[in-house]
């Protein structure tokens, strides 16, 4: 089941909510420098993440799951947040160039039909940035933060879902190495954890960051084909209508 928003805020405005901001939003925007031009969505609760591609973007919008509840976004001006129906989202075909997706997959009821629905927004070669826990990581063994709520998942299930939502993976990222405690001597060390467990690609990780590509069409692989022979023909012996009727009138006199 999705957390409330305000729980999400909250968690957030701590400190170990603003740590992982952090380490999630740097390899995003190594990932994406620069949008402009573009038109970017977020979806679940992306907010924390949206704010770096306001001064660049065409347009940036929040969408936030029925389910979850929503937030006004930004805090001032026009609001850009909205309250969605995630498998039917009101945006036209290929209307969106860049989606970010974080707090949403892992408590989708049909995690299929929520990337479906992403594909069918984004332009042709667009791309998303998906943010799931780590089946392998402390963070979702652990309810006190937002990523050990849902159905976390393993690099392969995530290929999988991928592949099957006609999604080509191009980028892979594991992020939050920092045991997920909200004490100082943890927090301090959030840059070390992170430089240690990325360059010598630990396992362990709490989340996965992954960027992937709209595939416009699905590849079909070669399948080999049996020759079948032609069913054997024997003769079938059918008795005639009026043969029949004769001699069962013969039989009978």
């Amino acid at each position: 089941m999705p957390l409330d928003v305000v729980d999400l805020r909250s968690f957030y405005a701590a400190p170990l909510g603003r740590v992982a901001r952090r380490c999630i939003g740097r390899i995003v925007r190594e990932r994406w420098p620069s949008c402009a031009g573009l038109s970017v969505m977020g979806l679940g609760y992306a907010t924390p993440y949206l704010g770096e591609f306001r001064a660049q973007a065409v347009r940036v919008i929040a969408f936030m799951p029925a389910e979850q509840g929503v937030v006004n976004w930004p805090s001032s001006g026009v609001s850009s947040s909205a309250l969605v129906e995630t498998a039917l989202m009101p945006l036209p075909d290929a209307s969106i160039d860049r989606i970010f997706l974080v707090h949403a997959l892992e408590t989708a009821e049909h995690p299929r039909e929520l990337l479906a629905e992403i594909w069918r927004i984004l332009t042709p070669g667009g791309r998303v940035i998906v943010v799931a826990p780590s089946r392998r990581g402390l963070w979702a063994r652990l309810d006190t933060t937002p990523f050990g709520h849902g159905q976390p998942f393993s690099k392969s299930q995530l290929r999988e879902l991928m592949r099957d939502t006609l999604f080509s993976p191009s980028h892979w990222s594991e992020v939050l190495y920092l045991p997920p405690f909200d004490r100082r001597i943890f927090l301090s060390c959030a840059p070390a954890f992170e430089r240690i467990g990325r360059s010598l690609n630990l396992p362990g990780a709490g989340v996965f960051v992954v960027e992937a590509t709209k595939q416009l069409y699905r590849p079909v692989g070669l399948r080999k084909l049996q020759r079948r022979g032609m069913p054997r023909l024997e003769p079938v012996l059918v008795p005639g209508v009026g043969r029949t009727a004769g001699g069962l009138s013969g039989d009978a006199g």
